[in-house]
Formats: structure tokens, sequence, C-alpha cells
């Protein structure tokens, strides 16, 4: 079969998981920006804000939504990342939400999903493609934690775990790791009216510690990602705060580069 070389430079190729497990190793806590190609208006403002994420600090791109994501508005977006040295991280909501001009791709297990589509289903059907788009893996068990609707939680029959049950989240989370996966990824949902609690992240990660811990929704202001990073957080996404208030998530990427 032939070989394909796909996008541009692909200096990321491989190399995001070492990437980010050697900045982690050092002591550094990390930002990921979240672009979700259905609230792209035009490639001038997405290549603005690429730019003054990654001069404030950001680490790496995430690419994806749980709504009108298409195969072709994840490449235009990847293609734009790759003006940056940054990685661009696919964050599928769906298996439309993949594209071969990306470096990595989360391979995301919605652990709490009442559907086994959403666990292992889809995953299944993305596989041969991101073996041909020879894209890197990062295993990445996925949990909804919230007492509010979400569209993560709708699209993807989730059974949100409640604030106030991190016990139950440090389970799921310990089942993500016995299973093999690198990467938990606590999520609020998009536009999350509050944050997943500092509290709440402190009692996963005391379970965790030798994984990578996400947490991403409802983060505004960089007090709350300061004290999120202090729970045991590695990473912190933001998405909703950049579209509606730039300077804003701004703050929060420098904040979190001063650990």
């Amino acid at each position: 079969m032939e070989t394909y070389i796909w996008g541009n430079t692909l200096r990321w190729r491989d190399r995001v998981y070492n990437y980010i497990k050697s900045e982690i190793n050092r002591g550094a806590k990390l930002h990921f920006t979240l672009i979700d190609p259905e609230k792209v208006s035009s490639s001038e403002e997405i290549h603005r804000v690429l730019k003054m994420v990654v001069d404030a600090g950001t680490d790496a791109i995430l690419i994806g939504g749980s709504l009108h994501v298409f195969a072709d508005d994840v490449t235009f977006i990847a293609k734009l990342v790759d003006d940056f040295n940054k990685p661009s991280i696919l964050f599928p909501g769906s298996i439309a939400g993949l594209s071969p001009y990306a470096d990595a791709v989360l391979f995301i297990s919605l652990l709490n999903s009442d559907d086994p589509y959403f666990i292992v289903g889809a995953q299944v059907y993305a596989a041969p493609l991101i073996k041909r788009f020879k894209l890197e893996v990062l295993p990445t068990g996925y949990i909804i934690v919230s007492d509010w609707p979400s569209s993560v939680s709708i699209m993807g029959r989730a059974r949100p775990i409640p604030i106030k049950k991190p016990e139950i989240g440090a389970a799921y989370a310990l089942a993500a790791r016995y299973m093999g996966m690198k990467f938990i990824y606590l999520e609020a949902g998009s536009g999350a009216p509050q944050s997943i609690p500092p509290s709440f992240v402190r009692i996963v990660k005391s379970y965790v510690e030798d994984a990578i811990l996400i947490v991403g929704g409802g983060i505004k202001s960089s007090e709350t990602a300061s004290e999120l990073v202090k729970a045991g957080a590695d990473i912190i996404v933001t998405g909703t705060v950049i579209e509606e208030n730039v300077d804003k998530a701004l703050d929060i990427i420098r904040s979190i580069k001063r650990f």
C-alpha cells in the first residue's frame, strides 16, 4: 500500500506525549486551548486568536466539539495551527472529528456513558482511520462531572457524576488507569456555569497520582485555574472563555504558566 505523507511539517508527530510528560516531570503545569470548529468565523480571526494564545504560553491546541463538526473544518484549523510551533491535538466528539493534518488525537473513552458506543464502539470505527492517518494516540479516560445538562453529556448519553461525589470520580479514574489509559480528563462541559471544584480534583488526583490529569469546562478566571492546578490538575483546558473574552483567557494562561 502507498505511504501517504500528510500535513506540511508534522514537526510534532510521535513527539506529543513525550513533550507533555517531560514538561510535567520538570514541574510545569500546562494549558491547552480548545478550538471548536463550529465557532470559527474566519481564517484571519482564528489566526489572530492562535497567535495571542501561543504568545501567552498555551502548550497545545485542541480541536473539537460536540455538535456540527466536520472533517473539512477540523483540517482547516489543523493547517492553521501548523503555522505555530505548538502541537495540534484532535479532541473528537465523533469520527467526523478526525483529520490527517493534526499531530495527535485524544483517544477518548467516555467512561460514564450509558451507551457502549461512546465507551468503545466509536473507537472501533475510528481506529483504522487513526492508523492510516498515522496520528499519535493519547489514550484518555473521559469523565463527565456536573450537576447541569451539557452538550457533551446529552450527545454522549452520559450519566454525569455529581460534583459532591468525588469518590465516584476517583473510582472511574482509577479504573481508567488500570485499563492502561495515560490521561484522565475531568469535564464539566462547554460553557458550564462553574468548574469542577478543586476538592473533587484533589481527591481524584490522590487516586491516580501517576496519570496526567486534565480538567476542563467552566473555567472562567485565573483564580479558578490556579486553584485547580494547586489541587492536582496537570493540564487546564479553556475554550468558551476564549470565544467570550480573549483577555480573560490570556490571563488564565499566564496564571498557569507561573507555576
